[in-house]
């Protein structure tokens, strides 16, 4: 076909750089959590925890601009679903064995594995789930089932993020990284109903108090960043009670609204267990 023609100008003009972005996003976590793997096995392990960080920082902005754009697709998700493997399952374990749990011999290897594997059986529960012709429950925007990936692995992190701030070795101790490691990984595979913030709304009246907390949060990171980061993490377990409390609370109001409209597929719909992803 010559180089001019019609179809040939349409392939080359037809797809936007935005359909782009969200990927871009995507490929720059990933390459974060490979660099944080980098830094660990140099010894680096704070420049390996903000890596994470940074890798769960642009995860959170590529669906959200995939939705913006209006340019989410297939081939986006599983992208993500892949990058979320490396860079919150794969990589969390690693930097944790190098640190801490190479001194626990086979058994330290053992709990390393199990991080991943939870994460891996949590991906594909979502993967499975995004091609189901089952409706999705009308509580999926609020809530995730279980502990996704990215705070699964701030929570991981914890114990080292602590030993960075105070002059102590038990922190790092291979009993408490692995008992937090084996702890995470089962929140992460969990069916505990824990709060989605992607559609969260602040009332009017408490946008400035809102507005001070955030900026009384971002002090307390800048001044002492591991243990904000560490108290941010244990503020967020505290709350997976609440957020079941929470998701009952909605399912029964739900399930009430379904039986007086008599629809029974919904009905099955709100009746099935949360399966957001992450």
């Amino acid at each position: 076909m010559d180089s001019d023609s019609p179809g040939r100008r349409g392939r080359l003009h037809g797809f936007s750089i935005n359909r782009l972005i969200p990927n871009i996003l995507t490929l720059a976590a990933l390459c974060s959590g490979l660099t944080s793997i980098r830094f660990a096995l140099q010894g680096e392990m704070r420049l390996a925890v903000i890596a994470i960080i940074v890798a769960s920082i642009f995860d959170a902005l590529d669906g959200r601009v995939a939705r913006r754009l209006g340019v989410a697709s297939r081939f986006g998700a599983e992208l993500d679903s892949l990058s979320d493997f490396l860079c919150f399952g794969v990589t969390p374990a690693l930097v944790l064995y190098l640190a801490s749990l190479k001194d626990g011999g086979a058994l330290g290897w053992v709990v390393t594995l199990m991080f991943p594997i939870c994460s891996a059986l949590r991906l594909a529960r979502f993967n499975t789930a995004l091609v189901s012709d089952t409706p999705p429950p009308v509580w999926t925007g609020s809530f995730f089932t279980g502990v996704p990936a990215p705070a699964g692995a701030l929570l991981a992190l914890i114990p080292l993020m602590v030993s960075f701030e105070i002059e102590a070795a038990w922190p790092r101790h291979a009993l408490v990284v692995g008992t937090v490691l084996v702890a995470v990984g089962g929140l992460m595979v969990s069916r505990l109903p824990t709060y989605s913030f992607k559609k969260g709304r602040v009332p009017r009246h408490l946008v400035l108090p809102s507005l001070l907390g955030a900026a009384l949060v971002m002090g307390v990171l800048a001044s002492a960043p591991w243990i904000a980061l560490s108290l941010i993490g244990l503020a967020y377990v505290a709350l997976i009670p609440f957020s079941w409390m929470a998701y009952r609370r909605q399912a029964s109001q739900d399930r009430q609204a379904v039986a007086k409209s008599g629809d029974v597929v919904s009905l099955r719909a709100v009746d099935s267990s949360p399966s957001a992803p992450h």
